[in-house]
């Protein structure tokens, strides 16, 4: 007879938290949301942590190098989609992790015999008005010198004007070594005064640009997620069947952290390709695997050697797996299950393994909830797809800006890895939709109001950490009508110019 739980299946929309005391000292500004992002042993540090507790999912309308680079300077990941060829996959790693901080590799680049028409129609499709002159014409060529718009007069030059004519040639160039500091650079722009600063190696190849406007940039990500040589934080999706080829590519390309990108995780596959990885790299490489909503998946991927897991089946704005295959958990419940079920781990083996809460979050206050209810950090997909550095087109819907957002699992994507049983190589039936978003502007202000109202939560509940939280949460079940109870009710609103909705 089969196994029924006696619990019902819950959703975050079914919980609020209580406040606790609050002291003098619970105030946003002094609350903290370092997070650990892999494995670590009692007492011992662990090798990778966020600044923020929020990661990007493995989605093609989500996770690129854009969005990877703008995510670690908020101080999260983003997993770059792995249902993409792995030479383009590890592309888009090696591409955002040579966007040092402060250091930017050049995307505007011409040849000297370039003319002045090819100088406009770059800077229109680029919207840079700083063009790197290399001997070949690409990023890490040989710099012969650089145009700017102060090198050329449209009203006295012809359009056919070879740039060697009117650039500023190396020789006159002030530059900076290969290996210089971000501050030796900065120090360098604003004691001559320059816009920008391009740096070269021993044998006059341009490695990046410095640029003046980004110092104040610099200094507006105080949270910004480094590796030890001041790279961002990158991470990457894959799959159970090309691991082998793939997992080595994105190591070579430099990726800090991958996981595998599955709707079901509790499976022979997810453990034969974790044995891979450590037979083959050890814990040198950090990996975490998933989806799972019980204590059996945990203990099951935990006992793989997963670095982290992640928790959710079907609670995806554009999943369809519950509809299509009946399985799946309520994310609340799932939450839940799971953080007793990491905690009971870490205390038999001494080894604490951070849980990812991936799908059912509709408001910035969900997060707070799966924060509370024992996750670790959260994996948002319709969250980051509605920003300006998410991968998808922005387009006009009925006079609105909306974005492109389909799931992995939708015709669209044809990820069948992530849906794989074994057999044949396709994907047998749609487990995602295609859909809109509406489009909500730059990641970076948008985050921000996201987590100041998790670190306002935490205060009303007189925590000022996320280990805190999860010791000391109080969650209080809701009913129907108390729902309705909490948001405006038997009033007339008034229509306010630029009101809206948080939801997501």
């Amino acid at each position: 007879m089969a196994t029924v739980l006696k619990e019902p299946s819950r959703t975050f929309n079914e919980y609020l938290l209580i406040p606790g005391y609050s002291s003098a000292e619970a105030r946003p500004e002094n609350v903290s949301l370092k997070t650990p992002v892999v494995k670590f042993r009692k007492g011992e540090e662990p090798a990778l942590s966020m600044n923020i507790p929020l990661t990007s999912a493995v989605m093609q309308a989500v996770s690129d190098d854009g969005m990877a680079v703008a995510l670690a300077k908020e101080g999260g990941i983003s997993f770059i989609f792995g249902s993409q060829s792995i030479e383009s996959q590890a592309a888009m790693v090696r591409k955002a992790k040579r966007a040092k901080a402060g250091f930017v590799p050049s995307d505007s680049n011409l040849t000297p015999d370039s003319t002045l028409g090819d100088v406009l129609d770059l800077k229109e499709r680029k919207g840079h008005s700083t063009i790197a002159i290399t001997e070949d014409g690409t990023a890490d060529g040989k710099l012969l010198g650089i145009v700017t718009s102060r090198d050329y007069r449209l009203s006295r030059m012809s359009m056919d004007t070879k740039v060697s004519e009117f650039m500023t040639p190396f020789e006159k160039l002030i530059f900076g070594k290969d290996g210089i500091t971000l501050s030796e650079a900065n120090d360098i722009i604003w004691d001559n005064k320059l816009n920008q600063l391009p740096i070269v190696d021993d044998n006059q190849r341009l490695t990046a640009f410095v640029f003046r406007k980004d110092y104040d940039s610099h200094k507006e990500h105080p949270l910004e997620l480094l590796d030890a040589d001041k790279r961002y934080v990158v991470g990457a999706g894959i799959n159970t069947r090309d691991f082998k080829e793939r997992v080595p590519a994105l190591v070579d390309a430099g990726v800090d952290i991958m996981t595998i990108d599955s709707s079901e995780g509790y499976s022979e596959w997810q453990a034969i390709t974790l044995k891979w990885i450590r037979d083959t790299y050890g814990d040198t490489v950090k990996v975490g695997a998933g989806n799972v909503v019980d204590a059996d998946g945990f203990n099951f991927l935990a006992d793989c050697g997963a670095d982290f897991v992640k928790i959710g089946i079907g609670g995806g704005s554009i999943c369809i797996t519950r509809e299509q295959k009946g399985i799946g958990r309520g994310q609340a419940s799932a939450v839940l299950e799971v953080a007793q079920a990491r905690d009971e781990y870490y205390k038999k083996t001494g080894v604490y393994i951070p849980i990812c809460s991936d799908g059912g979050i509709v408001y910035d206050y969900h997060i707070a909830l799966a924060l509370a209810m024992g996750a670790d950090f959260i994996m948002l997909g319709r969250y980051f797809a509605r920003f300006e550095e998410s991968p998808s087109a922005k387009l006009m819907v009925n006079g609105n800006y909306v974005k492109e957002y389909w799931g992995e699992g939708s015709a669209r994507a044809r990820n069948w890895q992530r849906y794989d049983l074994g057999g044949d190589a396709k994907l047998k039936f749609e487990e995602g939709v295609d859909s809109y978003v509406p489009y909500a502007g730059p990641l970076h202000d948008n985050v921000a109001l996201t987590l100041n109202k998790v670190k306002s939560t935490m205060c009303n509940c007189g925590v000022l950490s996320i280990p805190e939280f999860h010791k000391n949460a109080k969650l209080t079940l809701v009913s129907a009508v108390s729902i309705v109870e909490g948001g405006a009710h038997d009033v007339i609103l008034k229509e306010v110019s630029g009101r809206t909705s948080n939801s997501r």
